[in-house]
């Protein structure tokens, strides 16, 4: 098996997972949530990188459809809150090389901070597209009768600050246990790459 059919395989798998976790009820309501996919997600977008990330996201949004995991109000609210906002869970991939090669070296603390400036990214580019279809669209549906922007701001910056807290605790927990995970078998490090 050829490594980009392996990457590939190993990403459709990472976005199953991450539908499955975000089957666990963790909501309070309607409008707050902690997304535990986003914790695969991340794991993989460290491992594989970027573009692998986008995908495995993109699958992950596009399996909420066969699912029934999709509040429908409008086809333009779908696509920006399923394809789109989870694709852009991926970007947490563009700090793959800063934290692969921490871990290389076994620096513990420049891992640490590339986990949460990655995580953090992905989940703020995540949640902006949420953020965008409260005001579009749920609007009408804030409680108390609040702004649609205060409202579509609260809830989901909340939500995507508790996934994200909860993304990193359990990433650094991972990565300081088992940092070869983050570091697959089939790429060749080394010194000489770290140092490049």
């Amino acid at each position: 098996m050829g490594n980009k059919t392996r990457i590939m395989i190993e990403g459709t798998v990472v976005a199953a997972l991450a539908l499955a976790l975000s089957l666990i009820p963790v909501s309070i309501g309607s409008s707050f949530s902690i997304s535990l996919g986003m914790i695969p997600l991340v794991i993989y977008a460290f491992r594989r990188g970027f573009k692998p990330a986008i995908l495995a996201a993109f699958i992950w949004g596009l399996l909420h459809f066969p699912t029934g995991q999709v509040y429908y109000l409008s086809v333009v609210q779908v696509l920006i809150e399923y394809p789109i906002a989870f694709t852009f869970a991926g970007f947490a991939g563009l700090y793959a090389d800063k934290v692969q090669q921490a871990l290389l070296v076994q620096d513990q603390k420049t891992a640490r901070v590339a986990i949460v400036e990655g995580t953090l990214v992905g989940t703020v580019a995540r949640y902006f597209w949420h953020f965008v279809a409260g005001v579009a669209f749920w609007g009408s549906y804030a409680l108390w009768g609040l702004n649609p922007w205060i409202f579509s701001f609260v809830m989901n910056g909340l939500s995507g600050l508790a996934t994200a807290l909860v993304t990193i605790v359990i990433t650094v927990i991972i990565a300081e246990k088992m940092p070869s995970l983050f570091l697959p078998k089939d790429e060749k490090f080394s010194v000489k790459k770290v140092n490049q």
